[in-house]
């Protein structure tokens, strides 16, 4: 279960704090498929940075799973993070230099996994998103599309149970969109907990939840 216990988060810009985030809570059960939506600058990515360990509440917890993610020290919270949640970023954070395989077995290297599990886990993860014929491009001989699969991928290689995505399908065409869409509530439907921030109102119908956020409160 993800659990937002009266967080907050502020900002101070040019002399003035800003509420990027309100006194919000809420509840997200183990399993369930559910988008945030709201307005442009209404604090939606700043809310799924805060559940995915990057980015400490000015007040409130964040607790996943019992524990109380910014209770845990930096090297716990990271460790908590690798072993438990799967981030999706808007923008793909490929490495140019590297083949296909060598960025979804990053995670695995960080984790510390044998090299050759790396490689077999890595292909593995490429073949179920339909990129086992690319395994030695880099991202520059990928197409966007392909290199959003290459990133959901890297996503799922050390097996998060819990799946957030900031805008998964912003820089897709409608029809990759649509794939992007299929692969998460894939996902959801093995047991994973996806949570989604999205503007676009037609993603946000093919989750179970909506959870609305505007200027950082819950309406």
């Amino acid at each position: 279960m993800l659990q937002l216990k009266k967080v907050s988060k502020s900002y101070t810009r040019r002399r003035q704090t800003v509420n990027a985030i309100d006194d919000l809570s809420f509840d997200i059960n183990t399993g369930e498929f559910v988008s945030i939506i709201g307005p442009s600058g209404s604090g939606k990515s700043t809310l799924l940075m805060m559940l995915g360990g990057m980015l400490s509440p000015t007040e409130g917890q964040v607790v996943i799973n019992d524990h109380s993610l910014y209770d845990l020290n930096a090297d716990d919270r990271a460790s908590f993070r690798q072993q438990h949640i799967g981030y999706v970023f808007q923008a793909f954070h490929l490495i140019p230099y590297l083949t296909a395989l060598q960025n979804v077995q990053l995670p695995l290297l960080i984790a510390d996994v044998d090299a050759e599990e790396q490689k077999l886990r890595a292909k593995e993860m490429l073949e179920r998103v339909g990129l086992g014929d690319r395994l030695d491009h880099r991202p520059t001989e990928l197409s966007i599309g392909q290199q959003q699969r290459v990133a959901l991928a890297r996503t799922l290689a050390n097996n998060p149970d819990i799946i957030l995505a900031d805008e998964p399908t912003g820089n897709l065409d409608p029809e990759l969109s649509k794939q992007m869409m299929n692969f998460l509530s894939e996902l959801n439907a093995e047991g994973k907990t996806v949570v989604i921030v999205t503007h676009d109102m037609s993603v946000a119908d093919r989750t179970k939840h909506t959870i609305r956020i505007e200027q950082g409160q819950r309406v």
